[in-house]
């Protein structure tokens, strides 16, 4: 007697026990699904997702399957133009094991733009060396990019190029193969954070916009960038930086980087209109960067502040990168 091997999907249902369905309007998903494929070979290991086609009341859906939690949030936060075919008013994760909410569970700010000039930039933030190179514009960044920093080096303070992404808590680790970093960080008394509280570990990182999520009323998700005018004057987000030996992809096995991350505090009254929670730290003045890159920690601490209301403005919407103006 011949034993029937099970298939797959309940092979994957157990191999992969979080799952993200999406629709797939009349004419498919055309760029994105391509855009979803070069992700995930990036990002990720073979052996760490599968998909699956579906038929709904509404029509065709797709499905990929992670296996923790943390994988399926940076899939999220990558590709949150996905319609969901369920009507449900955020993404969900759908799970045996796991009873978890989408994008609401995740911190501030996961997408910012930096298209100040390299000079503006070391001006604002009195930066003696420039090791960036030929800094271009940077419409777009997500975490795990590499972008501009400023932090203090051995003659003054240094422009230099660093991965978004501070080293995880050991506890978020558990059962990963990779460690894709901590973009926000907001609890500064967590003995996580705070042995990169001093100044040698602090950095300001230059922005000219940053986004967030606004939950429409047909239950999808729009970027809306905010900045300080029209005309994207440049301001700093107060980070912490360290060198860091870890797995930051699969493919690549481990590496040592300079890894950053920034602040966040409750939200000001413009952001909290599309993101209550939180926003980040931002210094916009000499004055302010100097105190945090050299005051002792609980002065420095003193700026973990909102930013005062009316002085951010909704400057786009609807759109992944901004590269305006």
């Amino acid at each position: 007697m011949s034993r029937r091997s099970p298939p797959q999907k309940t092979i994957d249902d157990t191999a992969f026990p979080i799952r993200i369905k999406f629709a797939v309007p009349p004419g498919g998903l055309g760029r994105i699904m391509l855009d979803i494929h070069a992700w995930c070979e990036s990002e990720l290991a073979i052996g760490d997702y599968a998909t699956h086609g579906a038929t709904t009341i509404g029509g065709s859906a797709f499905a990929y399957y992670f296996r923790d939690i943390e994988t399926a949030h940076a899939f999220v936060r990558r590709f949150p133009m996905l319609d969901l075919p369920d009507g449900t008013l955020a993404p969900s994760y759908t799970s045996p094991m796991l009873d978890l909410t989408a994008l609401e569970a995740q911190d501030v700010c996961n997408l910012y733009s930096m298209t100040a000039s390299q000079a503006a930039i070391r001006e604002l933030a009195d930066a003696m060396t420039d090791r960036t190179g030929n800094l271009q514009r940077l419409p777009a960044i997500f975490p795990n990019a590499v972008a501009p920093v400023v932090c203090n080096g051995f003659d003054g303070r240094d422009l230099v190029m660093m991965r978004w992404g501070m080293p995880s808590p050991a506890f978020a680790l558990k059962n990963r193969s990779a460690d894709r970093g901590v973009t926000n960080v907001r609890n500064t008394r967590s003995s996580h954070w705070r042995r990169w509280l001093g100044p040698e570990h602090r950095c300001v990182v230059p922005f000219t916009s940053f986004s967030e999520y606004d939950s429409l009323s047909d239950g999808k998700k729009e970027p809306v960038w905010f900045a300080l005018g029209e005309d994207r004057p440049l301001a700093f987000f107060a980070g912490i930086w360290t060198s860091w030996t870890s797995v930051r992809k699969v493919r690549d096995g481990e590496t040592t980087d300079d890894l950053f991350g920034f602040l966040t505090t409750e939200a000001n009254g413009d952001v909290a209109k599309v993101h209550p929670k939180a926003m980040p730290v931002i210094l916009t003045t000499a004055e302010e960067i100097g105190v945090w890159m050299q005051a002792p920690v609980e002065e420095a601490l003193k700026l973990q502040r909102p930013l005062g209301d009316s002085r951010l403005q909704i400057v786009a919407r609807g759109r992944m990168s901004d590269d305006a103006p």
